[in-house]
Order: structure tokens, then sequence, then C-alpha cells
């Protein structure tokens, strides 16, 4: 069974509603659109497959999105056949836009029941609607519903049973769904007359019905005079994400803080129960390690999908969307880029998952291609130690702005620069292309369903922590494996002698020019895992235990070490290098290939070269 139907339509609660949490995530075989699939099981007691396809205006094939739809419906998927029955679940306050759906999806000849949805808005606005005629006019069953509330999902509930108890009879089950040679299966894009064919056929239907829409609700009225308002509305925008920053950037450092401090306990707890061995090393430092250092993004990556799945669910993002586009769309973006790269001063990862809510797929790669070059907090202990070591403090603005702060500042800069540079660039060659067309349906202040916010966020969990986990673990027990190797008599080397050392000195020649030595070179390996990581390990090298950014030690070691020029180019390099697998890894989960991570990864590389030799050798 296929659940269709326009961008906040409710589509996706009442597919909750059906499935629960017994549903799956997974891509679409060679696209990154993912594929949601759940099941259920009605009076019958046969169990469906439910698939939620990704909400679309047309099959224009424009989009991703909307020709994994189409090729859903006409049985093109490797692995998933044509389904047997299909609910387009619409709006019941915007019938007059949202019908347009109706014609492609009867073409497919398949059972199909059109459900009206936010019914109970269409009633409180005292609009009119003959459910009986408007069924009769398209030949499908018509139900209300409210999938917030529940109301009307056992009807959908019954559809659904009805034809599923007919698929499986034998009859039924002989006569498979239209594949790749059949009629729908050989679908042409509609042609403009056919498009006008569907407003006559939807016009008609809806007079036939004696519809009426209930129009744009006093309270949406009212807050669009100050969202969509010229000079508020961007002061309210601009307010809103920088409550979604601080949120993302310091209401998770406590819940962080607890995730690290439980993984330490329970990892001291564990080694104690051990006995003294490589193996507990290894399980100790390098897998309980690395699953820290994949947990420690989860609270981030909740608080960031909850804001978004709120002003998403509210109707607010649309609005949003609308305010940045200008601004936006002289760097060659989308007005839905600004949040994803908002996010990303927190981290890249849950920035380029949010990228998803940028519909042009040009667009969607830029905005994901340039997020790691925002500061993340990862970046924050280097460049803390850093400055603290080498940046005299001095008054610049009195005792507002020091030297220690401008140049933090700077380097804040510096990456936002690159970014825009990158998109501005990006979007003129490997991503060139004529402007997305910005239409934008704004639908009427919701409360969002604390349902789906809350399957929302499981789901999300699920997928940071199965698929990115693998790779930045793995990653992990790699670089853990590289210092431990090889053993002296049962016991470790001295890290310069390790495997990681002897691979610092290997290409200390190639970063010799920057001012850096073997140690920096260790760090710069290790720090892959996590920008962060070069801190400990520039520590564990110079012999100093209890290592932070703010180690009086530490900042004495490197000062002996580095000279001014080299220490510019080393916060210079952090500014530019991708030094992050959990965003690489989720760059290769969500451009579903190894090409785009890997040409993100050399770009910001041979960038950060050039800066810190630029750095090195001017200063």
């Amino acid at each position: 069974m296929a659940l269709i139907g326009p961008p906040n339509s409710g589509k996706t609660t009442l597919f909750n509603r059906l499935t629960g949490l017994r549903q799956k995530v997974a891509n679409y075989p060679g696209v990154t659109v993912e594929k949601h699939v759940g099941r259920a099981r009605f009076a019958s007691g046969l169990d469906l497959n439910i698939v939620d396809l990704p909400g679309v205006s047309g099959f224009s094939a424009r989009s991703p999105d909307e020709r994994v739809t189409r090729d859903v419906l006409e049985g093109r998927i490797e692995g998933l056949r044509a389904p047997e029955a299909i609910v387009l679940i619409v709006d019941a306050v915007r019938l007059e836009t949202q019908l347009m759906l109706v014609g492609p999806v009867l073409e497919r000849e398949r059972p199909t029941l059109l459900v009206l949805n936010m019914a109970d808005e269409l009633e409180a606005g005292d609009g009119t609607l003959d459910d009986e005629a408007l069924a009769e006019a398209f030949g499908v069953e018509v139900v209300r519903t409210d999938a917030r509330t529940g109301r009307g999902v056992g009807a959908v509930a019954d559809f659904l049973d009805r034809v599923a108890v007919r698929a499986a009879t034998p009859e039924a089950g002989a006569k498979s769904g239209p594949g790749p040679g059949s009629r729908a299966g050989r679908a042409e894009l509609p042609t403009m007359d056919a498009l006008a064919r569907r407003r006559e056929v939807v016009q008609n239907a809806l007079a036939s019905a004696k519809y009426r829409s209930a129009g744009p609700p006093k309270l949406t009225q009212r807050l669009d005079a100050l969202f969509l308002h010229r000079i508020a509305g961007p002061a309210v925008f601009l307010v809103l994400a920088a409550l979604v920053f601080q949120a993302i950037f310091t209401w998770a450092t406590p819940i962080m803080d607890g995730v690290e401090l439980g993984i330490a306990s329970s990892g001291e707890w564990l080694a104690a129960r051990l006995p003294a061995s490589w193996f507990r090393d290894l399980l100790i430092d390098g897998v309980w390690a690395g699953v820290g250092s994949v947990l420690v993004f989860l609270p981030q990556i909740l608080i960031l999908f909850l804001f978004l799945g709120i002003l998403e669910d509210s109707g607010y993002m649309a609005r949003a969307a609308v305010i940045a586009d200008r601004t936006m769309l002289r760097v060659g973006l989308q007005g839905r880029a600004f949040l994803p790269l908002l996010s990303a001063y927190a981290c890249a990862v849950p920035a380029i998952l949010s990228s998803r809510t940028v519909e042009d797929e040009r667009d969607r790669m830029a905005t994901m291609f340039i997020a790691p070059f925002m500061t993340c907090s990862a970046r924050l202990p280097v460049y803390a130690l850093l400055i603290a070591a080498f940046i005299p403090e001095r008054p610049l603005l009195g005792p507002f702005v020091g030297t220690r702060a401008a140049t933090m500042l700077g380097l804040y800069a510096l990456g936002l620069a690159a970014a825009i540079g990158t998109a501005f660039l990006l979007r003129r060659t490997v991503l060139r292309g004529k402007p997305a067309g910005f239409v934008m349906e704004l639908p009427p202040y919701r409360i969002p369903a604390l349902r789906t916010l809350g399957l929302r966020l499981v789901d999300r969990s699920k997928i940071f922590l199965r698929r990115v986990g693998k790779i930045i673990l793995a990653v992990t027990v790699i670089l853990w494996v590289l210092a431990q190797f090889p053993r002296v008599d049962g016991a470790p080397p001295p890290v310069e002698e390790s495997a990681l050392g002897q691979m610092g000195q290997v290409i200390e020649p190639a970063i010799e020019p920057l001012g850096f030595d073997w140690r920096i070179g260790v760090g710069l390996v290790s720090s892959l895992a996590a920008r962060e990581v070069i801190v400990g390990t520039l520590g564990t090298i110079y012999g100093i235990e209890d290592t932070d950014e703010t180690s009086l030690e530490l900042r004495a070691a490197l000062q002996r070490d580095l000279d001014f020029g080299g220490a510019i180019a080393l916060l210079v390099f952090f500014v530019f290098a991708l030094q992050c697998m959990s965003t690489v890894a989720m760059m290769r989960r969500e451009t579903a290939g190894w090409k785009w991570p890997l040409a993100q990864f050399g770009y910001m590389l041979a960038l950060a070269y050039a800066g810190a030799l630029a750095a090195n050798q001017f200063l």
C-alpha cells in the first residue's frame, strides 16, 4: 500500500498513526531519497506493508522526490513492486491546488482512497463540501480525517484491510501490478495541455461538490501580518534562528557532558573487571571511546530536529524560507538553506541531515558541501588552546572586545567567507543551472502533533547511530591500533615509534612548509576522528596528563615547538580542513556514494593547505 500527498498535508502523521514504531527507514537504490516502510495489521489479520512516499505536488520528475514517487507507483523500484492500493491524502482547506494529484494517481488504475485531512479546520471555518458528490466525480472512495487526533483513521484502515484481503486471494495474486514494461511504466511527463485539463477536471469536481474553502484562519492572518512583515518578519526570523542556534550550541552541552561522563564511568567500571591485556585496551580505549565519540553528538541531533519539526509542522518553516530567500539567492542558494547552515555552527552532521528541507537538488548539494566551513563546536577547543598560547590579550574596543575575542571572531568570519565563496563557485560550475523557481504554498499555522515529533526523533536517532556510528567507530579503532603497535615486550611503544607516530614523520616533509613538525602531523592524523582529538593527542605526545585546552603545560610545549606563523597557520588549517569523519560519513550516506564526500574532503584539504602555507609564509 502506498501513501501519497502534497507537502504539509498530514501524510506522515497518518502514516505514523497506521504503523506506529513498526517502520523502517532506508534509501531507495541509487538515490538519496529515503524510503519509509511500515507494517500494519488490521481486522483481517493480514500483514500490510505501507510505503510513505515523499511529499510531492506533481509527477513532473523535476526533483528526486517526484521521480521516486512516480517510479514506486509504476513498479520501477528494485525490490518494491507496484502497490496494490493507493491512499491519497490532501489538505481539506486547500483542495484547489492539492487535488491536482488525483489525475496522475488514478491513471495507475489501482484501488484509491481519497483522504480529506484537516477536516476539522474545514468545518471550524464554515467551509462546505459534499463528500459523496466529490467521490462520484472522481470515482473513488472519500473519507474525512484529522490524523493528529485519530479521527477517521479507522476508515482508512478498513479500506486498506479490504484491499489486502482481495489482493491475498489466488486470483488477485496472479495479477501483479504494472511493471516496467506496462503502459503505466512508459508514462511520459505531462504537457501543459494535460495540466490544464486536470485543472478543469478539478474545478468541475469541486463545483459539483459545492466546495467552499474555509479561508485562512484569523490566527494565521494575524501571525502572517507579523511574520511576513518586511521589517518585523526578518527580526522575528533572526530571533528564532538565534534561539535554535543557542539551543544546539549551549542547551545540549549539559546532556553531552552527561553522555561523556556516562561513557567514561562505564568504561572505567568495565576496565576494572577485565584483566590487563591489549584486548582490554582495545575495548576500552578504542571501541568504548569510539562509541562515546558517536553518542556525544546525539543530543545536538535530537534538539535540532525537535526544533526543525516544530517549525516545519507548525507552518512557520515555509515563512522562514520566504524571508531568507532574497538574501540567500545572492550566493546562489534557496532560503531553505539558512537553518541547516546555521545549525552547522554547532555541528556539520545535523546540518547535513537537515539539508533535506532544501527541495532543489543542486541547492541541497551546495548546502551540504559548504556546511563544514561553518565554525562547529569541535573547533573551539583547538582555537582556545592556540589563541591563548600565541595571542596576547590586549583591549581593542575598550573592555568589550580584546585581541583574543577578535581573533576568534575573525576565524568565524574566515569560515563564513569560504562558505559563501564556495557556494558562489559551485552554483556557477559543477552545480550550474537555472535558479529553481521558488514557489511556496503557505499552510495555516497548526499545533505540531507530539506523536509525530517523537517518532521523528526516534527515526533520526536510529539513522545516526546505525549508519554514521559504524564508520566513525571503525576510524577510532584504527587510530587506536596505530598508536598501540608495534608493541615492545607487550607494552605500547613511545608515540613517536608507534605506527601513528611514523605516519606523522612520513608526512612531516609535506607539512614542514606550513610550520608543522611530526608532532602536529600526528595530531592532524588523529583529529580525522574528530577535530578536538588533536588536543588530547598533543598532550599524550608531550607526556602531559589531564590535558585540555586550558592546560598551561601544553601551551608552553606548543610555544617551544611552534612559532607565531606556524600557530596562525594551524588555526587557518582548522578553519578550512574537513577533519571530521562523522561529516564524511554523513555526506556519503546523504549522497549515496563516495564522489561528493571525497571531492569535499579534497577541496577543503587543498584550501586548508594553501591557506596555512600563506599564513606561515607571510606572518
